[in-house]
């Protein structure tokens, strides 16, 4: 996926102008197209970010600090205080300065003529198009204030959701990162130490020894040349990944994974289904939420599924159905959209599901941290007890080595 900056006319003559991804620029011409825009420019600014690591804001600005500027921001306008005069006050406090000057910008935008949404989209770096298009739906209804503190909870909600599954991965990761310095260590350092001690035996060493030693000799001397082949197998697999068939066989083999499959299809499921009903709820249009939600998905099945779903709506057919053919939400979630379809409160069925598989999210990562730290505590005593064992026992038997 590629950022293009476009610059088209409307129906009426009125110049437009914004930014929006696409698989190409052909894509994007069809896309403004269907809005009825007559193009008169296309420029690519950059390559969007991969799927599988994107977040939802970039430029310097974490996540924290756009929570903070939209509750801050709400308060002041329904306070009463123009936009222009909120986004001065803003802009002045805030400490990170890539982010004063985008709200800066911002406000030179809006004195310029340009409403909030129009002068935030053009900094797509920092303000997701989520976020783009909720204010624009809070500025149509009227609601900017509302709007603005409901994206910052669902925001916070997100970052929630997201620190619960890297705090799920630390521990585990921190434990192999140790296994693997201490067993390099070992190898390195340590046994060619006792290499040296058991070649004045002049003896046959036990084979579990001598096949350690040798493993040892091995790893030193194609120590470098093990790192270069690691490093360029990475190097290609991201690569790969960074495809559009490599990002959905890796995407979806990741949901098949045992244990973790479980968890990551749990987190997908609760984001599609608290960022599409924050996105209805706000009064943005169906068909824009589906396609919001499939481009913040963060899993390319899930995106495929979405898009699926999209197209199917524009055939008339409700949400339900093709979720259903999708095969990759669960069928309670399936039955939960359908119910609130027919009941007219979607965005609250959905919020209902987004809640419930957060507290699975949580019984799911308290389990995952419960199962993975006796397997690596397990398995890193048996790691390094066997080496300890293999270096030990030419000194056991010392004696009948000494001997011979």
């Amino acid at each position: 996926m590629a950022l293009f900056k476009y610059v088209a006319k409307s129906m009426d003559g009125k110049s437009v102008s914004g930014f929006l991804e696409a698989r190409d620029k052909g894509a994007l011409i069809g896309k403004l197209r269907e809005k009825d825009l007559i193009i008169v420019s296309v420029t690519e600014t950059r390559e969007a970010a991969s799927r599988g690591g994107r977040s939802f804001f970039g430029g310097g600005v974490k996540l924290d600090d756009i929570v903070i500027f939209s509750r801050q921001l709400a308060t002041m306008v329904d306070a009463g205080i123009p936009l222009v005069g909120a986004l001065d006050i803003l802009g002045d406090q805030l400490e990170k300065k890539s982010f004063s000057r985008v709200i800066l910008q911002a406000r030179d935008a809006i004195e310029s003529g340009s409403s909030l949404s129009e002068a935030l989209a053009k900094h797509p770096k920092v303000f997701s198009s989520l976020f783009i298009n909720m204010v624009k739906a809070g500025e149509s209804s009227g609601m900017l204030d509302e709007i603005l503190d409901r994206v910052a909870t669902y925001l916070e909600k997100t970052n929630n959701l997201q620190k619960k599954v890297r705090s799920a991965m630390i521990y585990p990761s921190v434990i192999s990162a140790m296994a693997v310095a201490i067993t390099s260590l070992l190898l390195l350092k340590v046994i060619p130490v006792f290499k040296e001690i058991f070649e004045g035996f002049g003896a046959a060493l036990p084979r579990p020894t001598q096949v350690l030693i040798d493993l040892s000799d091995f790893f030193r001397h194609y120590f470098f040349f093990g790192v270069a082949a690691i490093s360029a197998a990475v190097f290609l697999f991201m690569r790969y990944i960074n495809t559009e068939s490599g990002r959905l066989r890796f995407d979806s083999f990741m949901l098949k994974v045992p244990i973790f499959g479980v968890l990551l299809t749990k987190v997908a499921v609760s984001k599609f289904t608290r960022t599409l009903s924050t996105l209805v709820k706000s009064g943005v249009p169906i068909l824009n939420s589906l396609e919001i939600v499939g481009k913040t998905s963060g899993n390319k099945l899930i995106e495929k599924a979405v898009q699926d779903v999209h197209s199917r709506i524009k055939e008339g057919e409700n949400i339900a159905e093709p979720l259903a053919k999708s095969g990759v939400f669960p069928p309670m979630v399936v039955r939960m959209v359908g119910v609130g379809e027919q009941t007219g409160e979607l965005e609250k069925m959905l919020s209902k599901i987004a809640d419930f598989y957060d507290t699975q999210v949580d019984i799911a990562v308290s389990g995952l941290t419960s199962l993975i730290e006796p397997i690596i505590i397990a398995f890193l005593g048996i790691v390094i007890g066997s080496i300890v064992i293999c270096m030990f026992l030419p000194i056991f038997k010392i004696s009948t080595i000494i001997t011979m």
